[in-house]
């Protein structure tokens, strides 16, 4: 055999015996299930056929190893397989591609939960201000801090920052630029982040608040550095981040190195968790943001223009919410055409530590915006009835 002259005791030596794990949901028969659990732990892993790996060390240690397998409910069945540790090489990246590299381009396969072990959180310190550092920072414990976008887009960035004056004046915590908004001529980045980082900022001198500016900083690789390195430098509170756009190791790495609250935008990730195929909800929006650095995670809430479930959204916000190793909890902001009157509901499903997020609804109520504002406080100070 090729691989008679393999020496397991290397490989022995460089393993720590521990493992981290990842829960599937596997769609199919119970025999059809089985196969699928068997080719996910060695297409995450060796990539090649199991008959023809030498015995011992590569075939015990480094093919992934189906811990649990249970019925789910018919044609559903829930597998938690482990992988050693060291597969991960310390970096986002591959620890993303043990979880669900290969296997994401095939069927009947769901990622519903990630469990890292303890040596996965030594280079992955995940989010770092989280809700406390958040609350911290903006001054608000007691109630969901407020949370709102300028746009349209098309305004001027002497409009946008006339805005942003606008929503801090009438009280709302966070002021982040549309997702939309780049670099376009009528808005360009620079001006846009130094006026709006003003108007905030002189508003907060006029109130006693503690409002912040969170710009878009999403970008081609070669200029993200340098627009958030402006940013701070202007004045801005946070940066918001697309990280299905830029790359969830960029936002990782911005974590790491600027020292401001990352919220991250779901723009272009809806199709990695829309269906039954891919990640669940939970996993995408909450599990992996907090693993790559989001302080803050915003998600289309359901009931609004975005098709996700309740259930789904519950998934989100508990795994933005439970333990995860020394990784901090982060906010959940449930969003996408929120209206003052789903706040309640919203109050009621997810309780305090969430983004209130309303964006074109608060243009809604009257041609008041600081009052629609003060509108907003009031509904978000409402006692919860859960």
């Amino acid at each position: 055999m090729f691989f008679s002259n393999f020496n397991n005791s290397d490989l022995l030596a460089s393993l720590s015996g521990e493992r981290f794990h990842v829960v599937y949901r596997l769609t199919g028969t119970r025999d059809e299930a089985l196969r699928i659990a068997d080719d996910i732990c060695a297409e995450q892993t060796v990539e090649f056929p199991i008959r023809l790996l030498p015995s011992g060390a590569i075939s015990e240690r480094i093919v992934g190893r189906v811990e649990k397998f249970e019925q789910d409910c018919e044609r559903s069945f829930i597998v938690t397989i482990s992988f050693a540790e060291e597969l991960a090489a310390s970096e986002l990246t591959q620890f993303l591609n043990v979880v669900f590299g290969n296997i994401s381009m095939k069927l009947g396969i769901q990622v519903i939960s990630i469990m890292p072990s303890v040596g996965i959180f030594k280079f992955l310190r995940g989010a770092r201000f989280g809700i406390s550092g958040i609350r911290e920072l903006i001054g608000v414990f007691s109630r969901p801090p407020l949370f709102t976008a300028i746009k349209p887009m098309g305004l001027s960035a002497r409009d946008l920052a006339e805005l942003a004056s606008s929503f801090a004046d009438g009280g709302i915590d966070i002021i982040k630029d549309d997702h939309g908004l780049s670099d376009q001529p009528f808005a360009p980045f620079e001006e846009r982040v130094k006026r709006c980082s003003a108007a905030v900022r002189e508003s907060n001198a006029r109130t006693g608040r503690r409002s912040i500016y969170v710009p878009n900083i999403t970008s081609s690789v070669d200029r993200i550095f340098e627009r958030a390195y402006f940013a701070k430098g202007s004045g801005a509170g946070g940066l918001m981040i697309s990280p299905g756009l830029i790359g969830l190791d960029v936002m990782r790495k911005l974590s790491e190195e600027i020292e401001l609250p990352i919220i991250a935008h779901p723009a272009f990730i809806g199709g990695m968790a829309m269906n039954l195929q891919g990640l669940s909800c939970g996993v995408v929006y909450g599990t992996i943001m907090r693993l790559a650095g989001a302080d803050a995670t915003i998600f289309p809430n359901f009931g609004g223009r975005f098709p996700l479930t309740l259930d789904d959204c519950k998934d989100i916000v508990t795994k933005s919410r439970e333990p995860l190793g020394n990784i901090p909890p982060i906010f959940p902001s449930p969003a996408g055409g929120m209206e003052l009157k789903n706040i309640k509901s919203m109050l009621k499903n997810y309780g305090k530590d969430m983004l209130l997020l309303v964006g074109s609804g608060l243009f809604s109520q009257s041609d008041n915006l600081i009052e629609n504002c003060k509108k907003f406080i009031e509904e978000a100070e409402c006692k919860q009835d859960n």
